[in-house]
């Protein structure tokens, strides 16, 4: 117990490694063309998975649907 105690009291705030000015942002066209490039790989991975996602939902309630319709019968 006292060893968190030790632990917990030497951590230092984190204010108090903050910057006292505002960082600047120069960043330039390739920067962003990049960022985008990064998302256009994401969505490019959602869109089918997505799609794999809702197919599946289809095929289980058709199941289903199926198998309700046969007992029904019976």
């Amino acid at each position: 117990m006292k060893a968190l105690a030790t632990i917990i009291g030497t951590v230092a705030p984190a204010t108090a490694f903050a910057a006292s000015t505002p960082r600047v942002d120069d960043s330039g066209l390739f920067v962003w063309i990049f960022l985008g490039f990064c998302a256009l790989i994401v969505i490019a991975q959602i869109v089918p998975a997505v799609l794999l996602m809702v197919g599946m939902a289809k095929g289980v309630t058709g199941i289903v649907k199926d198998e309700l319709k046969a007992g029904h019968k019976a």
